[in-house]
This record gives C-alpha cells, sequence and structure tokens, in this order.
C-alpha cells in the first residue's frame, strides 16, 4: 500500500469528523458520504471530495472506513445494492462501529470473495480521543491486512492492537463497553452519595481522583456530571444499543453479567426519559436528583 491513500469516510458524527480530520491533515485524499450533507461541509472546505453515493464513493477508494450508528446501518452500508461491496475493488475495508461480531465476520467473508480486505475496528475514547487523535483500537481481521491499514489506524488512535480474526475487534470492545457500564454506575453513585451526604463533590474528586479509583469515567465524565454537563461524547442510545450486543454475546456463552444487565435497565430508563440524545454521564441524574 502506497503512502496516501484515497480514503472513504462514511459516517461524519461526533467522532467520525475529528478522525476524518486526521486523516485528511495527513495528506491523504478523503473522500466523504453522511446522510446530513452538512455535516460534511467542514472537511470538503478544507479539500475533501463529497459524494452523492455510497456506491461511488466506494468505487473510488482504496480503504473504505465506517463509523455508523447501527448495526442495521452497518449492514445497510456493506450489504445493499449498489453500494461498498457492490462497487468497491480490492480496497480494505475497515468497520470502525461497534457493531455485532456476526455481522463483522459475514462482512469480512464477503469482502474476501469479492477481492477486498474486511477489519473490524472498533474504537474507545470518546469525542475527546478522537479529537486528540488518541483512540484505543480493536482490531479484527487477517495479520497482512491489519499490516497494510496500521499506519492509517494509527493517524486516529494511539492505541492499536489486532485482537485475533474477524470479529475479535468487535468481542474486545464489548469487554470495554462491560468495564464502562459497571464504572460508570460507580462514579455515578459516588458522586450522588457525596452530593446526598453534603460534600462539595469538586473537593471529593481531588481525593478519589488521585487514589485507586482514579480513571477516565472518574476523571472525564465525573467532572462532568459535577458540572451538570450532559452534552453527547458518546449518545445514550448508542451505548444503549452496545449494552444490548454484549448482553446477546454473553447469552451465547451462558455467562451470566448481572452488573451489566443493570446498566441496560438504568439506561432504557433514561430513554423513556427522553435522554437517548445525551451523553452517557446523565446516568448522574439517576442518582443526583
Amino acid at each position: 500500500m502506497s503512502a496516501k491513500q484515497r480514503i472513504g469516510f462514511i459516517g461524519l458524527g461526533i467522532m467520525g469528523q475529528s478522525m476524518a480530520g486526521h486523516l485528511l491533515a495527513a495528506g491523504h485524499q478523503l473522500n466523504v458520504f453522511n446522510r446530513s450533507k452538512s455535516k460534511t461541509d467542514d472537511l470538503v472546505a478544507k479539500g475533501a471530495k463529497w459524494f452523492d453515493t455510497i456506491g461511488d464513493l466506494a468505487a473510488e477508494s482504496d480503504v473504505i472506513i465506517t463509523m455508523v450508528g447501527y448495526p442495521s446501518d452497518v449492514e445497510e452500508v456493506y450489504f445493499g445494492a449498489g453500494k461498498i461491496l457492490d462497487r468497491a475493488k480490492n480496497a480494505y475495508l475497515i468497520d470502525m462501529t461497534t457493531s455485532s461480531p456476526s455481522l463483522a465476520k459475514r462482512i469480512a467473508e464477503e469482502a474476501e470473495k469479492r477481492g477486498c480486505h474486511g477489519l473490524d475496528a472498533p474504537v474507545s475514547g470518546g469525542d475527546v480521543g478522537a479529537r486528540n487523535a488518541k483512540l484505543s483500537i480493536m482490531v479484527g481481521g487477517k495479520q497482512s491486512d491489519f499490516d497494510a491499514v496500521l499506519p492509517i489506524l494509527k493517524i486516529m488512535g494511539s492505541n492499536v492492537v489486532l485482537q485475533g480474526g474477524p470479529g475479535a475487534g468487535q468481542h474486545t470492545k464489548m469487554c470495554n463497553q462491560i468495564v464502562i457500564a459497571g464504572t460508570i454506575m460507580g462514579v455515578s453513585e459516588g458522586l450522588g452519595y457525596a452530593k446526598s451526604v453534603g460534600l462539595n463533590p469538586e473537593t471529593v474528586m481531588e481525593s478519589i481522583g488521585g487514589g485507586a479509583a482514579s480513571g477516565f469515567q472518574l476523571l472525564n465524565l465525573g467532572a462532568r456530571m459535577i458540572a451538570g454537563d450532559f452534552a453527547p461524547g458518546f449518545y445514550v442510545e448508542h451505548f444503549l444499543k452496545d449494552l444490548g450486543i454484549a448482553l446477546e454475546e454473553a447469552q451465547k456463552v451462558n455467562l451470566d453479567l448481572p452488573a451489566l444487565a443493570l446498566a441496560k435497565k438504568l439506561y432504557e430508563g433514561l430513554v423513556a426519559e427522553g435522554c437517548a440524545k445525551n451523553g452517557t454521564q446523565v446516568l448522574f441524574t439517576k442518582y443526583a436528583r
């Protein structure tokens, strides 16, 4: 693979815009498509090329990256008539959406049949990680394909690891989301307790943020909770989707995950209350009303 590629990027949301921007800044030709065209305006102004259809973008890209919402969206952009798998030619197809491991395997198998290379590469780090190119990227696919796209992935992330064959990246992301689900409940409960007993949450953060309880969820989302900032770095509705996938995968191997089940129930309640478009830190409101 040459140093500069024609990279197609589909899905320019909160994280996708920053990720695609890093690729453009690195000198790659950036081809873009998004359901809401206006979200690509800044990138196009900087030199990205807009495509009216996914198929046309796929036909003109050496590497195609997807960062969409749900497994159903992933299935549509890859398997839909005239879309990625129908139009891509000897391209590397990298799905960075958090999706199902079985769908990742299906994409990789179909890609190989058509002379392409499929990898699943979900990410962790949220909007902050995307902006700072510090994402953790968990990859599933063939070693040779991973080696070929590693320079591109390193433009967007600081921790890029091949976890195994197709689907392994998605399974690893499920591990990540399971850990986050329990951790964010702990952060919400701890800060909710601080507020309820009359402590100053900010000084509490000074103490516990430097001890064994410290971590990304506490230091970043905990600070947003205290400030009453529930703007999305990662949407509740997307996190709830991830929790559902993780529970389904756990059930397939007869694994009981009670904390994950509770987190899913709590976030379902938040969606019912109209918080689907808030950030995951809005869980704090369940404990500090």
